[in-house]
């Protein structure tokens, strides 16, 4: 008996427990719908706030290569402003150059027109002091002496050949006239016209443009012959050489000991102006 009133308990029972299991399933179902939507809002949330992130950073990369952009502009700008400024020394400089060029071209062709104009009224003093010293040369030379060494054929030999080593240098044969002194000097070197004979070497190697070998010639003129009275033109000589060899603090060093120790040579005022025209030449 009592196991059929349990049974009849239980039996009622069924349909209130089925609802109530019933009621908590869609209870559930429920919640995971709220919590489907809370989840799909926070993702919404969530990639809202990633997209709006996201144009933040390319706003501000936006921004910072704008900024770059600008930096490099003015970069540039500063750099051409340099160039500029660069071409215009550059400018001021080739300018200037050619200024100085400009005073040096003049500066050297004045010293050319000066050493122009101080060889050919060299060459005009010179020819006319080589006939003037030949003249006198003719005139003056002793009769030649007879001797128990020398005989007058000898002395006739002698004269002769330093009359035609005058007369080639006097007619501008200067190659011949250097020759035929050479061959003089070589043939009658004790002779008393050696000393006039040397000096013609040393002239026709000056007219030959061989300045350096004229002022050894001279300058042996005036070792081996210092008492003679060519001395001054030899020393006269040299000084011209060294003008033509741009040797100008050279020359005035000459014509200075020329003018001191022959005062009395009527080479001395032509050496005076010539000094005078050399010192007046900028070092």
């Amino acid at each position: 008996m009592r196991k059929l009133i349990l049974l009849s308990v239980c039996l009622l029972s069924m349909p209130q427990l089925a609802n109530a299991a019933l009621f908590d399933d869609k209870e559930a179902r429920q919640q995971i719908v709220e919590l489907q939507q809370k989840t799909d809002a926070q993702s919404q949330s969530t990639q809202a706030a990633l997209d709006a992130l996201k144009k933040s950073q390319q706003a501000l990369e936006q921004r910072i290569l704008s900024i770059e952009n600008v930096i490099k502009s003015q970069g540039l700008m500063d750099l051409l402003s340099q160039i500029d400024r660069l071409n215009e020394e550059l400018s001021k400089v080739k300018g200037e150059l050619e200024v100085a060029q400009h005073n040096i071209d003049v500066s050297q062709q004045r010293q050319k027109d000066l050493y122009a104009d101080t060889d050919g009224r060299l060459r005009k003093l010179e020819s006319s002091n080589v006939a003037a010293n030949a003249a006198a040369d003719n005139k003056e030379a002793p009769a030649p002496a007879a001797s128990s060494n020398v005989s007058a054929a000898e002395n006739s030999a002698e004269l002769k050949a330093y009359d035609n080593a005058q007369a080639l240098l006097q007619a501008g044969k200067y190659k011949d006239a250097f020759d035929a002194f050479d061959k003089f000097l070589q043939n009658y070197a004790n002779s008393k016209q050696a000393a006039n004979a040397q000096y013609g070497l040393g002239f026709s190697q000056f007219s030959l443009k061989n300045y350096k070998a004229a002022i050894a010639t001279q300058q042996k003129l005036a070792i081996q012959f210092p008492d003679s009275p060519r001395v001054p033109d030899a020393q006269f000589n040299i000084a011209n050489c060294q003008i033509q060899l741009s040797d100008i603090e050279g020359a005035r060093k000459t014509l200075r000991d020329l003018i001191a120790q022959h005062p009395t040579s009527e080479l001395i005022p032509n050496a005076k102006r010539r000094l005078a025209v050399l010192e007046s030449i900028k070092k």
